[in-house]
């Protein structure tokens, strides 16, 4: 085997990489039975004997390779690990065979899962390198994840850096991870119909599958590249190219090239099959300079390859009737566990005891993608008010003092939690009456869906899939699932909570039809797979050039 270095001197030319190749056609004449068979079935047929008749070959079911950097519940940062440990469990559900590779991480439970025999064999940049592979299950299914073990890269501290920073060697890891994720299919003796790969950790997976793949069996896969995430998308400086173990001449503006610079993510959208994003709003937004950050122009052009899937969540754990966390529970046919949990989450918070007052709540980063940087500068107004607000999250050192120097304040009306707690994230979204989202972009986002489970209803700035999941309030008709706002200042924060807290005073029985609107929302992830099953089917049928199954 050649060293990876020298892979591009065997690649096809990309104008050609899109092109189903014939070498993936049936052999007809394999699949033929002999004249004289033939003639024999047919006599015993007529002769009454149907015994000997095999019955119609199943159809194979379609085959999909998950690759991810991160999945629930074995290691996760951010919203992409829910997506995986969620989506394949849905997938199978619809009958697809879908197998989930992440890497072997520290803090993995190793003891746990099966170590696989032999290695798989990985060309890099230096030469051959392989790496064990361990086995486990995304837990309560059949979905086999295959974790790749090569403990120089993953046995660290954290996934992708300390806090506030990456690792310097980031791109030799997910290298290998990703070509590591399609030379496992080999070991494996299983070929996927389309690799799925995820945001910029892997978004060689497609580019490897179009180029070094070239004329061998994984060469036929379809793939889709979903972008959770734009804002980061993998840059290096250009000299860090052969790390990939792509040759020079890959370094064009048609691929890695980017304002000088390698762009990982941009390799991915020209070279994959399909794209997809994790909600509507946000694929359109993502075409824009707006909300581009530097891609827009190549979304754009690919805007016809491009779809907006919504994100689904796991409705058996954020289920206000069955919640363990909750001190009480309840459903929108009788809310008065609601009250219950409005109390118990004051009484946790050292707030003042007080069902008079609407309680608002906010979960998430400390970050300033989340707007609570415009939120700072409209608190001591909104504290006037006749409210009290609950935080829980952690993030910029900056935003940490300035909430807990608030806290330490106005306690009487302000309290948070700087860190993250899973029993109290579930305890602020059932007990609060509104959940506070000021984001300056979305890509998805899960807390107003989570809220809204609970009858917690959202304050959102209209953006990406927080337009896609809050209907805003109609105060002529009482309907609605929450309050919307577009422009991200403070005035526009302050005059949405004002508009909600009037709301809660004065028209309580529209509050009380939201809620119960809200609750009967479908988030769950059974409605995504159905999207993403038409996504894998209509790349399969891009890439061979005939509908799967034909």
């Amino acid at each position: 085997m050649e060293p990876a270095d020298r892979t591009a001197a065997s690649e096809a030319p990309s104008s050609s990489a899109q092109e189903p190749s014939k070498a993936w056609a049936p052999d007809d004449a394999a699949g033929t039975p002999a004249t004289g068979a033939a003639d024999n079935r047919a006599r015993r047929r007529s002769a009454g004997d149907f015994s000997i008749v095999p019955p119609p070959p199943a159809k194979a079911p379609l085959r999909v390779l998950f690759v991810a950097s991160e999945v629930a519940p074995f290691r996760k940062t951010g919203g992409l690990a829910d997506v995986a440990g969620a989506l394949p469990r849905a997938l199978a559900r619809r009958g697809i065979d879908v197998r989930v590779v992440m890497p072997l991480y520290r803090g993995i439970r190793w003891n746990e899962l099966e170590r696989l025999e032999g290695a798989v064999p990985i060309p890099m940049y230096t030469g051959l390198t392989w790496a064990g592979v361990r086995m486990g299950r995304l837990p309560g299914t059949d979905v086999p994840v295959y974790f790749l073990e090569y403990n120089r890269f993953f046995d660290r501290p954290d996934l992708y850096g300390p806090p506030g920073q990456a690792y310097p060697d980031n791109l030799e890891r997910f290298s290998l991870f990703s070509r590591g994720a399609l030379e496992l299919c080999k070991v494996l003796g299983w070929i996927p119909d389309v690799v799925h790969a995820n945001d910029w950790q892997t978004a060689l997976v497609p580019v490897y599958v179009d180029t070094v793949e070239w004329a061998k069996p994984l060469h036929r896969c379809a793939t889709l590249y979903t972008i959770h995430n734009l804002a980061y998308q993998g840059n290096w400086e250009s000299g860090a190219l052969f790390i990939t173990g792509l040759g020079w001449n890959h370094f064009n503006p048609g691929e890695f090239e980017h304002f000088g610079d390698m762009n990982l993510m941009k390799a991915a959208i020209r070279r994959s099959t399909l794209l997809s994003t994790v909600s509507p709003t946000y694929a359109r937004e993502i075409q824009t300079s707006e909300y581009g950050f530097g891609l827009d122009g190549e979304l754009a052009a690919r805007g016809g390859d491009l779809r907006g899937v919504l994100n689904g969540i796991d409705i058996e754990t954020w289920n206000s009737a069955t919640d363990p966390y909750l001190p009480a529970r309840f459903d929108g046919n009788d809310l008065a566990g609601k009250a219950v949990c409005k109390a118990a989450l004051q009484r946790e918070m050292g707030l003042p005891e007080r069902p008079d007052v609407p309680l608002f709540g906010v979960v998430g980063r400390l970050t300033p993608q989340k707007g609570f940087d415009v939120l700072a500068h409209a608190l001591d107004h909104i504290l006037d008010w006749n409210l009290q607000i609950v935080l829980l999250g952690s993030g910029d050192g900056e935003a940490e003092s300035f909430f807990s120097s608030v806290c330490a304040r106005r306690g009487d009306k302000f309290r948070a939690y700087i860190g993250f707690q899973d029993g109290l994230a579930h305890r602020i979204e059932a007990g609060c009456d509104f959940l506070l989202m000021p984001s300056r972009y979305e890509p998805c986002g899960l807390s107003q869906m989570y809220s809204q489970r609970y009858g917690t209803l959202p304050i959102v700035r209209a953006t990406g899939g927080l337009v896609d999941t809050v209907q805003n309030y109609d105060e002529r008709t009482g309907a609605g699932t929450g309050f919307m706002f577009h422009d991200l200042y403070p005035s526009a924060i302050a005059n949405t909570m004002g508009w909600a807290l009037s709301t809660y005073f004065n028209r309580p029985a529209h509050i009380t039809a939201m809620r119960r609107l809200a609750m009967q929302q479908d988030f769950s992830w059974d409605r995504a797979a159905e999207a993403y099953e038409r996504l894998y089917l209509e790349a399969f049928q891009r890439r061979r050039g005939h509908p799967f199954g034909a």
